[in-house]
């Protein structure tokens, strides 16, 4: 029986809205690490709903612990409370509601904030309520810490996606082979990607304790690179060869596992026509070069000056002999044009219900798929292509990025997978703290009745919120993803392999010194780092980086009003009845 039996409401209703922080953590957070990949064309919506999900698990198991000291014990001045430890746990529960309530609003409204923020200005707020400014630890090992973390990770993973794609930029896809130099630079890519993943795991260790020195680490966390990089220098270029240079359209994906043997390979027969098996997409469909656009604005001019406006949210393929040639600029694919097809003839009609009653089974059968699916059914890159108010000129920003080879392009996208399931995987490692952690504290005040700084974190709470992560990012993680990716810069595979390892180096430093950092704030400003490598800022779209500014500036105050009046009203309030 738990010590403080007389409080199972306070455990309940905690329970209820740390599942509710942390499904909005996926539904909010999650597409931080995976909006580029899809935006890209190098996953699908559903693939990187069910890579995200292993990950985001996978990591809040292993390495989710740490980080939660951080949110639990360095907030707040606990010692305040030891004279009733109760006061504690009704100051999480409120931390909670009040966090898990601004981010519902939040992500209803398709604003992608902080939710290290909003779990952050409940506690704050909680602590100011209950015993004024002294109930904060505001010095440079608690809050303050927290807060100079906020103000550099930005600049840093801004730093770190721009050194990567300049690399990427210059030493592979402005070079006269881009597809032979790119051969070169995946086995280093993947080494540089698996050791950073290692050595997070072996670094921390989490649940699963394990010890090593930091040299230790680093030397098995070398090994662990070295590996991958092997495995994919002996079994995964020579599948890159044969389906990019050989152009082999009968090479099914399993066919990996031949390695070397792929070297020996008949010639492929020519590809007949209509047969699109080991086509290589275009990553730039959709999005126009300046000279494209320049072409189809004239036009639009020409025909119906007063729909300019109306257009500008869409793409066509300009008309004409040469039309393309002459605009195809630096880098662009050598022997296959970049088409501009635009977003809307790539999507589809949206299915509809079967006729019938709907207690009829294929009715029924409909509806519990569409229920179950829905989240994952979304054709996000073509509602990213909607102009509205937050956009502006989509298109003219688009135009200002330079297309490179679609090829060699294609090379990063697996690469692109790579980076960011690491990056999902520290997201899980640490953001599952913002739910957990003071849903540890409540956990622990209501089983035992005391107040420690060292609170173990039970297997079972670290599964709660892992699982809370997946199901609010299976359902509903959509809504966000549309809004980030191209609507913020024109995004392809090679640039968010960049944005993506540049954001996944920062989180992972960050965890490793305790310091929940935002990774809307990570991957935000390794995509402006990588957008700005074209050479000028208005290849940012700078109304949609104002709006995460400006939700991040909102979120912890607007957490932190409704927790700490949550708090200060239960605390205050009149108590009815005989003998008060």
């Amino acid at each position: 029986m738990p010590a403080l039996a007389q409080f199972d409401y306070l455990f309940a209703i905690g329970t209820i809205f740390a599942f509710l922080d942390a499904w909005n953590i996926g539904a909010n957070d999650v597409a931080n690490s995976f909006a580029t990949s899809v935006a890209s064309r190098s996953l699908s919506l559903k693939q990187a709903m069910c890579i995200a999900s292993v990950m985001e698990f996978a990591g809040a198991m292993l390495v989710g612990s740490r980080v939660t000291d951080t949110i639990r014990t360095k907030v707040i001045s606990i010692s305040l409370f030891e004279e009733d430890p109760s006061v504690l746990m009704l100051a999480m529960v409120c931390a909670i509601v009040g966090s898990a309530t601004y981010l519902t609003i939040a992500t209803k409204f398709t604003m992608p904030v902080s939710t290290t923020h909003s779990i952050m200005g409940g506690v704050i707020g909680v602590g100011i309520a209950a015993s004024g400014t002294k109930g904060v630890n505001w010095s440079f090992k608690g809050v303050s810490q927290v807060f100079a973390a906020w103000g550099i990770a930005p600049g840093i993973s801004a730093g770190f996606g721009a050194i990567i794609f300049l690399a990427t930029k210059y030493g592979v896809m402005r070079r006269s082979n881009p597809v032979k130099k790119a051969f070169i630079m995946v086995p280093i890519y993947f080494f540089i990607t698996a050791f950073l993943l290692a050595l997070l795991i072996v670094w921390k260790g989490g649940s699963a304790k394990i010890k090593f020195t930091d040299a230790e680490a680093v030397g098995v966390s070398f090994g662990v690179g070295g590996a991958v990089a092997i495995i994919v220098a002996t079994f995964f270029i020579p599948f890159l060869y044969r389906r990019i240079i050989k152009d082999d359209w009968e090479l099914k994906t399993w066919e990996v596992i031949k390695g070397p043997l792929l070297l020996r390979r008949a010639e492929p027969p020519v590809r007949p026509e209509g047969v699109t098996a080991g086509h290589i997409k275009d990553y730039y469909a959709g999005h126009l070069t300046s000279g494209q656009l320049e072409a189809k604005r004239a036009a639009e001019a020409h025909v119906a000056p007063d729909d300019i406006e109306k257009g500008a949210g869409h793409s066509v393929k300009p008309t004409g002999d040469g039309a393309e040639s002459d605009i195809t600029p630096i880098g662009s694919v050598r022997g296959a044009p970049v088409t501009a097809t635009s977003h809307q003839q790539l999507s589809t009609p949206k299915k509809q219900p079967p006729p019938g009653a709907w207690y009829t089974p294929a009715v029924a059968f409909y509806w519990v798929k569409y229920a179950v699916f829905h989240g994952v059914e979304q054709d996000v890159v073509d509602q990213q292509s909607k102009r509205d108010f937050l956009s502006g000129d989509i298109e003219k920003v688009h135009a200002t990025g330079e297309h490179f080879d679609n090829r060699a392009e294609y090379t990063y996208s697996f690469l692109q997978i790579m980076t960011a399931s690491t990056a999902s995987f520290a997201h899980g490692a640490n953001d599952v703290s913002n739910a957990i952690g003071p849903y540890t504290t409540i956990y622990f005040i209501w089983s035992t009745a005391k107040i420690s700084n060292k609170v173990p974190v039970p297997l079972w709470i670290l599964a709660f919120g892992g699982a809370g992560i997946v199901v609010g990012l299976w359902t509903y993680g959509y809504n966000i993803m549309r809004a980030l990716g191209n609507k913020i810069t024109l995004h392809s595979p090679s640039r968010g392999f960049s944005m993506e390892l540049g954001a996944a180096v920062t989180v992972i430093l960050a965890t490793k010194l305790s310091l929940p950092v935002s990774t809307t704030q990570c991957i935000t400003g390794a995509t402006v780092g990588v957008g700005l490598c074209n050479g000028t800022w208005r290849t940012i779209n700078w109304r949609m980086v104002a709006w995460i500014y400006m939700g991040w500036f909102i979120t912890l105050p607007c957490a932190g009003i409704i927790s700490g009046c949550l708090m200060g009203i239960i605390l205050n309030a009149p108590r009815w009845g005989m003998g008060v």
